[in-house]
């Protein structure tokens, strides 16, 4: 009889296991990586709030795989990375938000080790990352590289007394058994996952699909071409002080053609349809991620997704032109409505007010602005295209987060919809 229960627990947990597990792409793209490795490494960071408290273990049942959070509990919180340009919107957005945190640790680099910064929680010194102290929070946010997370991430939250992880670089992305997750589409495969592990999508991804999943939902998605203008802060720091500094030097006279050590090519009055590296079948890995996350995402396994991505000397909001096809036909003037009530979305579409979405208005914003909306001639009844931009920093990577994090909060099923 004991032989027997094992081998029926063994059967439930595998089908449980296929039951959430991503469907594969569709075979005509690239070949997708077992794992997505980061290229960027931005710097490391702790904070200690008045308030703490005694975390109890978070045991994860085998059959059930529920990855939560207690709602209604400050939180100790952890965020490694902190220096860096995520790092800092990740502590900034848990004080706007007024996330509940009872304690705060920074983890940095060694470089940053012992410095003091001040926050809503108190003043905090920023230390040495320790998987031992990460291990004693509830939940911690890394924004560092992608060999980082891979050598830590599990580490950090193997077993019944480890913490959730919410990872922003691309390094569990597209690993079977790892949510990958915007809360507002998909919070449930972060709370069914068999790992505590959640990973955020690519910055373009986020801010695209705030716009596509309510498209689909009403008319049901064909096919998506995107092109991406992408800003400086795509690339951290460093890049948005590459942009600066270019442009600085050119305009004064100091240089023809602006320094580049972190692009491709001079960013600077420049730019660069180029962004990660090219696979076999001529796209870049920067834009085989937004196919592949679309798909993951949204659980759409085959759906066609084609993106063009180019980095422009904008400092942290993402552009993107967004054309569809869908299923069922699609009236412009009903997806505007669509769109204008849906969570983390602003419709602004006024062309002959000269009203649209750009980057100089959605920066620092958490909703990501959607507009020139109109049919597209190409597909005509069932073809729609529009232009989003959203803060790079933001949706694209401390708000969305931040917002995994609130969302684990909430039971399974219900649907997540934060206020901004």
């Amino acid at each position: 009889p004991k032989m027997m229960m094992r081998s029926l627990l063994a059967v439930a947990l595998v089908a449980t296991a296929q039951a959430f597990a991503p469907g594969a792409p569709a075979t005509l793209r690239a070949v997708k990586p077992a794992a997505l490795a980061a290229t960027r490494s931005p710097a490391l960071g702790r904070v200690v709030a008045p308030i703490a408290r005694q975390r109890a273990a978070r045991p994860l049942s085998a059959l059930n795989m529920v990855v939560s959070l207690p709602a209604g509990v400050p939180l100790k919180v952890g965020v490694a990375g902190a220096t860096g340009a995520v790092g800092k919107e990740i502590i900034g957005v848990l004080e706007k938000r007024g996330f509940p945190v009872a304690e705060l640790k920074l983890f940095g680099s060694a470089r940053s080790a012992g410095t003091k910064v001040q926050t809503k929680f108190g003043e905090i010194t920023i230390e040495d990352f320790s998987v031992e102290e990460a291990r004693k929070l509830d939940v911690v946010f890394v924004s560092v590289s992608g060999d980082f997370s891979l050598e830590y991430c599990d580490k950090m939250a193997e077993g019944p007394d480890g913490c959730v992880v919410i990872d922003n670089s691309s390094a569990f992305r597209m690993k079977e058994g790892y949510a990958l997750c915007v809360p507002e589409i998909n919070a449930d495969s972060a709370k069914k996952s068999d790992k505590k592990v959640i990973s955020n999508p690519n910055c373009t991804t986020a801010i695209g699909i705030m716009a596509l999943w309510p498209l689909h939902l009403k008319y049901g998605l064909k096919k998506v071409l995107m092109s991406t203008y992408q800003a400086a802060s795509g690339a951290g720091q460093e890049g948005m002080d590459e942009l600066f500094n270019g442009a600085k030097d050119v305009t004064s006279g100091a240089k023809k053609v602006a320094d580049n050590k972190i692009f491709s090519s001079p960013l600077a009055f420049n730019l660069i349809p180029h962004i990660d590296v090219f696979q076999e079948n001529l796209y870049t890995k920067e834009e085989m991620k937004v196919t592949w996350e679309c798909q993951k995402i949204m659980g759409l396994p085959n759906l066609p997704v084609s993106c063009t991505a180019v980095r422009i000397p904008t400092l942290r909001a993402h552009a993107e032109t967004i054309v569809i096809e869908t299923e069922k036909p699609i009236n412009p003037d009903e997806a505007r409505k669509l769109l204008s009530t849906a969570p983390g979305v602003e419709v602004v579409d006024s062309p002959a007010e000269k009203k649209y979405p750009m980057p100089i208005n959605a920066s620092t914003k958490y909703g990501v602005e959607v507009g020139r909306i109109r049919q597209n001639i190409v597909f005509g009844e069932n073809g729609l295209e529009f232009f989003v931009c959203g803060d790079q920093l933001l949706r694209g990577a401390a708000l969305n987060a931040v917002l995994i994090a609130e969302a684990l909060t909430e039971p399974i099923g219900k649907a997540f919809t934060p206020t901004m």
